[in-house]
């Protein structure tokens, strides 16, 4: 990951990127042109943004999930990807009414930028914290960011039980049959 790690420059213009799409979003208008205001900005499009990543865009408010959209693999661009997501979170998560205007000021706003998937063997090649994990089984799938189990403070037995429930499994839907892949993620 190290390779792809964005500068901090390239991290805050993707939060104002995504949180300019989720303002937008709210508003009803149309979402930012990404590369524009990047060119805007002076920030030279460097292999780091335009190559496609998978990424997340995750909102709270008050320290409760508010809403978080993302693409698991690299289906655009990560600055694309970035702009896309802030705006799905923000109106498009099925889990939640969409954002109100009201709730702009009061938002926060985190951005998953994932590498590659790679299949495991199994659930003991998985590393709590650090990996990022999509069981797959029977047609069913889901997925956890690499923060999600040590912020709910399972250990790895309990976050895929979590996500064998989330894939609409039962409890112990990891324990055989099941695929795994896992990513990382710099979070930011």
């Amino acid at each position: 990951m190290n390779s792809a790690r964005l500068t901090a420059d390239e991290q805050r213009f993707l939060r104002s990127l995504a949180r300019l799409a989720v303002q937008a979003a709210v508003k009803g208008e149309r979402p930012p042109d990404a590369h524009a205001l990047a060119a805007a900005a002076g920030l030279p499009l460097e292999p780091r943004l335009t190559a496609r990543r998978g990424a997340f865009v995750t909102l709270t408010s008050g320290g409760r999930l508010r809403g978080c959209i993302g693409y698991i693999e690299g289906v655009k661009p990560l600055i694309d990807a970035v702009a896309d997501n802030g705006r799905s979170a923000a109106v498009r998560d099925p889990r939640f009414p969409a954002v109100t205007p009201e709730e702009l000021d009061d938002l926060d706003l985190e951005i998953s930028a994932l590498t590659p998937l790679v299949e495991v063997a199994g659930p003991d090649d998985i590393v709590i914290g650090r990996h990022g994990v999509c069981l797959a089984k029977g047609g069913r799938q889901a997925v956890f960011l690499p923060q999600v189990a040590p912020v709910q403070g399972w250990d790895r037995d309990t976050t895929l039980t979590q996500l064998a429930l989330k894939a609409g499994l039962g409890p112990d839907g990891w324990r055989q049959g099941a695929e795994f892949r896992v990513f990382e993620a710099h979070v930011f």
